[in-house]
């Protein structure tokens, strides 16, 4: 866990992808999908996240850890090979944090709001999480990201209840 991170890991840094804007507004900007962001949509509305893609252990074990800020448009997903039972810390994370926990089709089931920075609880993410994006903390309250709520991104593929097609 830490950050967003697992308990126990192996840690490197992740990889940073270029940054993009939050809360485009017109239907044709929301047409494309990319590897560096995430569209999150909701009776709310629709709301666009520039991300760095944890997909392996050690990236998934460093999350955002040791960082001091993060742009208020950006964040990390978390992606696993499977749904399983998720668990992450808030160890060595400077930042309060939302976790937003997805299943399999980027549908979320739970999100947590404003992990306490360097907190060591263990945060249950629940049973079935196969995709977890860490937003800045107290944003997803502010934008009615709440449970049933979906995700899109390339690496949901053919699951996706929101696809990027």
């Amino acid at each position: 866990m830490g950050s967003c991170s697992e308990i126990g890991r192996n840690r490197r840094p992740v990889r940073t992808l270029s940054l993009l804007s939050i809360f485009a507004t017109t239907s044709t900007a929301w047409a494309d999908c990319a590897i560096d962001r995430v569209d999150v949509r909701g009776d709310w509305g629709q709301a666009r996240f520039t991300v760095e893609l944890a997909d392996d252990q050690a990236e998934r074990s460093q999350g955002l850890m040791h960082r001091e800020s993060m742009p208020r448009s950006a964040g990390m997903l978390f992606a696993y090979e499977n749904p399983r039972p998720v668990s992450f810390w808030m160890r060595n994370t400077l930042i309060p944090l939302d976790m937003i926990f997805m299943d399999k089709n980027g549908v979320v089931k739970r999100v947590h709001e404003n992990a306490i920075p360097l907190d060591e609880t263990s945060i249950d993410g629940g049973h079935g999480i196969q995709y977890v994006l860490e937003i800045n903390g107290g944003l997803a309250s502010r934008l009615g990201i709440a449970e049933g709520s979906e995700l899109r991104h390339p690496i949901i593929g053919d699951n996706a209840a929101w696809d990027c097609e």
